[in-house]
């Protein structure tokens, strides 16, 4: 249980140290906080898997708590604790999304039975539901905490993100992580299809209704049914199957094509897109109500360079994929994995799994070479600068804001920078910030100005 922490926040700490004694006896790991800005602070923190939030609090009350809270971490249960155990305030919490409305004094046994209720249905059906993402990166621990709540609910996920940056990877393990993980995924990407059959790869269709249409076919929502659909690169959808798709999410039924009657189906839908789903709702290729219908709950992937320090687990991650797959068994440089770890990669894990491949195919031997790796990446290894480059660069742009403030005056300038006038001529020498750059600068004074 500890590693399912629970926050409790209170303005009463007697009440506090008493609810936090009696969850830690229980074995569950327990933060607390006093007021809003605290309890908002600990959730970036410990990252708690349920709050129980006083209804009246110094600074706010816990319904607006509760509101930052779902902003912050969609799917987190909140439930709310008042001595004011009326009903218009129940109703008014359960209205704001609270998951349950306890009063004081706290039964524990009534207690405990809502917080097992709600870490129980948390608990992943599958100990290896996010095994497929490989990642040591805080921004994708927090990414995956958040999955992990959203997959507890059937609420409409969209996963956005670059190219290539994991979307689909994740929405598996949204998918392995719910209640309906026993049962099929089914992906389909929305730009691979031809627009004219993507209704029937979609909705299915008769025999006879269309040329080629040879034999009935279920299509992909019913093939799900019980499980998750997960449509990739949603925004390239056309319009006039936008309309059926927002049918299918409002109705919960697919009418083949071809067909009079209509089918019920029972699926979760999530879906991905590169594209700026909230610009192409604004200049009319995306229908807004299908955009809210599909936006209830928004998870953003990073690019890969916002994530470097990935980049070996997903190479060795790579390489163990390959060998398995009859390869043969390659290693890396400690010089090669460095110049992949800083190169830039617009392609995200996509392309650095076949920038692995390629390495793997073409190395002379078992250890992969950093010349190998340069080569394959051509240009692109200049992505990311040492320390003692970014520290030059960063001095030579100092220098010349500060002359450029000063006039050109290298006096003056000296003077911005703290620094006599000696020094500051020395550093310009050693950075290459020229006298003839710098004319241009300011009317320059005879003696306070570098002669040629």
């Amino acid at each position: 249980m500890a590693e399912r922490p629970i926050l409790l926040v209170d303005d009463d700490t007697r009440l506090l140290r008493l609810l936090a004694l009696r969850l830690e006896s229980e074995g569950y790991a327990v933060a607390v906080a006093s007021s809003a800005p605290e309890a908002m602070q600990r959730l970036g923190e410990v990252r708690p898997q349920f709050v129980l939030a006083d209804l009246r609090l110094p600074d706010t009350d816990g319904i607006a708590l509760l509101t930052r809270i779902q902003s912050h971490s969609p799917g987190l249960p909140v439930a709310i604790l008042t001595a004011h155990g009326d009903i218009p305030d129940a109703v008014r919490a359960t209205q704001a999304g609270a998951v349950d409305f306890l009063t004081k004094p706290v039964d524990r046994d009534r207690l405990l039975a809502c917080i097992r209720s709600h870490l129980g249905e948390g608990l992943p059906p599958r100990a290896d539901w996010r095994a497929g993402v490989i990642t040591r990166s805080p921004i994708m621990e927090a990414l995956l905490d958040d999955a992990g709540r959203v997959a507890r609910m059937d609420s409409a996920v969209l996963l956005t993100g670059a190219s290539g940056s994991g979307k689909e990877v994740l929405a598996r393990a949204i998918h392995l992580a719910s209640r309906r993980s026993v049962r099929p995924f089914v992906a389909i990407n929305c730009t691979a299809v031809p627009a004219d059959l993507l209704e029937s790869e979609l909705f299915g269709h008769r025999r006879g209704a269309f040329t080629g249409a040879q034999s009935d076919h279920p299509g992909l929502f019913r093939a799900a049914e019980g499980g998750t659909v997960f449509l990739d690169e949603i925004g390239d959808m056309p319009l006039a199957l936008q309309a059926k798709l927002l049918r299918v999410l409002q109705e919960r039924e697919v009418r083949p094509v071809g067909e009079t009657r209509t089918v019920p189906v029972d699926v979760r839908v999530l879906s991905a897109t590169h594209a700026d789903l909230d610009a192409r709702v604004a200049d009319g290729r995306f229908r807004e109500d299908l955009f809210y219908r599909l936006n209830v709950v928004r998870l953003q992937l990073p690019p890969l360079e916002q994530r470097r320090e990935d980049i070996p687990l997903l190479v060795q991650h790579r390489l163990a994929q390959l060998a398995e797959a009859g390869a043969p068994r390659r290693l890396y440089s400690a010089e090669a994995l460095e110049a992949l770890v800083t190169a830039p990669w617009p392609g995200n894990v996509r392309q650095l799994f076949n920038a692995v491949e390629r390495n793997v195919a073409l190395a002379p031997g078992r250890i992969i070479g950093a010349a190998l790796v340069r080569a394959s990446l051509g240009e692109r290894t200049a992505g990311l600068a040492s320390f003692d480059e970014a520290r030059a660069e960063f001095t030579r742009n100092y220098l010349r804001q500060m002359l450029e403030l000063a006039g050109g005056n290298i006096s003056r300038a000296a003077r911005l920078a703290g620094r006599n006038r000696t020094d500051f001529y020395k550093l310009l020498s050693r950075y290459g910030v020229e006298a003839r750059a710098r004319k241009h600068l300011g009317d320059l004074e005879p003696d306070e100005s570098v002669r040629e």
